[in-house]
C-alpha cells in the first residue's frame, strides 16, 4: 500500500500538499513546469536527431543518467569520507 501512495504523490501532486513549499498551487506550476522542460527536451532531441519522440525520450534519460554518474564521480574524488 505504501508504493501506492508514493505513486499517487507522483501523478497527482496537487492531492498531496507539501508544507511550507507554497501549497497546492506551487506544486501544480512546478510540476507542470517541469513537464513543460522536460517535453521541449524531448521534441529539442527528436527534431534534430530526425528520430521518434520515443528514442529521443530514451536518449535524454540516458543523458541524465551520465550527469548523474558524472556527479556521483566528482563527489567521490572531492570528498569519499561523505556519506549521505
Amino acid at each position: 500500500m505504501r508504493q501506492l501512495d508514493l505513486f499517487s504523490k507522483l501523478i497527482y501532486p496537487v492531492a498531496y500538499p507539501v508544507k511550507n513549499k507554497g501549497g497546492r498551487i506551487g506544486d501544480l506550476v512546478g510540476w507542470l513546469i517541469r513537464v513543460v522542460i522536460y517535453d521541449i527536451c524531448v521534441t529539442s532531441i527528436s527534431e534534430v536527431f530526425g528520430v521518434s519522440r520515443l528514442v529521443a525520450l530514451f536518449i535524454f534519460l540516458a543523458i541524465l543518467a551520465l550527469f548523474s554518474f558524472g556527479a556521483y564521480v566528482l563527489k567521490q574524488r572531492l570528498s569519499p569520507d561523505v556519506d549521505e
